[in-house]
């Protein structure tokens, strides 16, 4: 796995671009698409105006020997798209990444070329709602083999990773910033687990900061490497449904899972519904939509050992019951038992003093 200079050069010239190119980048994606579709000599200019000749010194002094070393010393590996190594999915692109760095399992770069994979996206301030279904998608499709493609992003992005890495599952996350830089940064610890066992991936050179620009950028690169992409919230105007609509222009599979319609956070995510994405209600509608109907199973729900008091308790909270009134089993049993089963994540409170049932689906042990 290599990348050659042409294609490392060109990830310099994003890094030294990168803080103009935000200033040029219009509302949603399509500013920063158009610009890093231009060739080299046209980006400098376009992009660099007054300054083109001092960017253009820049490049001509690079040193792709001076880059190599610098992904070693980053812990990275580095693919270029004249590479057998790159994903042929992503060629598809009118602006495909020159070249691709890399933390992790590099096979799993190579293994969406003949496994599908399923990118899940939605809104960075999540309902629990929201949280709860893209872990569990992320949990269940793991554990079918299905590589889990997302972009390590507050709120629906990180609950997929962790559900795929729940299902000891392939993660594969695509950053804004540089493979080796964790954005956001309270999701260090998570970018380590999906290190080391999955792939972290991005178009920036080592030690790129991340930039607004990037961000809808690298949803060009999730779409293009997905065969199917699931929003499960998103707002009207929300920068999650660019990724869906990258997956459209490439004939990819677009979902989205129902939402209120009383919700503003939701509206973006049902209008893909109306528009005629494929409704998500379980992992098992993502299974069918890549392989066919019933041709791969959905997965069996985790098995949860629950004493009498424990499976009457949530019984009486399924049904929407308070289970202090529902059930004849002493108040002390009643609350350990509801402590057990939140931590068990079967159960959640509902910020007026109660309990509701969460999304994670279970049966008896």
């Amino acid at each position: 796995m290599t990348a050659c200079d042409d294609c490392l050069r060109r990830a310099q010239l994003l890094r030294i671009l990168a803080p103009r190119i935000a200033e040029l980048s219009t509302p949603r994606a399509r500013g920063a698409r158009m610009l890093l579709a231009l060739p080299d000599i046209e980006l400098v200019y376009t992009v660099a105006g007054s300054r083109a000749a001092e960017v253009q010194a820049q490049l001509e002094a690079f040193d792709p020997r001076a880059m190599r070393e610098e992904v070693v010393r980053a812990h990275l590996a580095a693919t270029c798209r004249h590479d057998a190594a790159y994903p042929e999915r992503l060629l598809q692109l009118p602006d495909p990444p020159a070249a691709l760095f890399m933390r992790g399992d590099p096979a799993l770069l190579t293994g969406v070329s003949e496994e599908p994979a399923v990118a899940i996206v939605g809104a960075r301030r999540a309902s629990t709602y929201a949280l709860e279904v893209a872990q569990e998608l992320g949990r269940g499709l793991a554990v079918s083999g299905v590589t889990v493609v997302s972009g390590l992003a507050l709120g629906v992005d990180g609950a997929a990773h962790r559900g795929a890495l729940s299902g000891n599952g392939r993660a594969l996350a695509v950053l804004g910033s540089g493979a080796d830089v964790p954005y956001p940064r309270s999701h260090r610890e998570l970018y380590a687990r999906v290190a080391r066992t999955g792939l972290i991936l991005s178009e920036l050179p080592p030690g790129a900061g991340a930039r607004r620009w990037a961000f809808p950028a690298r949803n060009r690169i999730m779409a293009a490497l997905a065969e199917m992409v699931v929003v499960v919230e998103a707002r009207e105007a929300s920068g999650t449904l660019i990724t869906a609509e990258f997956a459209a222009g490439l004939q990819c599979q677009v979902g989205a899972v129902p939402g209120r319609i009383t919700s503003a956070g939701t509206a973006g995510s049902n209008r893909l519904l109306v528009d005629g994405a494929k409704p998500i209600l379980g992992v098992g509608d993502v299974l069918d939509a890549l392989y066919g109907v019933g041709a791969r199973p959905e997965p069996p729900p985790l098995r949860v050992a629950l004493d009498p008091i424990g499976r009457a308790v949530l019984d009486a909270v399924e049904a929407g019951d308070s289970p202090l009134d529902a059930c004849v089993h002493p108040v002390k049993d009643v609350r350990a038992a509801l402590g057990r089963l939140e931590v068990l994540g079967l159960v959640r409170r509902d910020g007026l003093g109660g309990y509701e049932r969460t999304g994670l689906r279970c049966e008896p042990a």
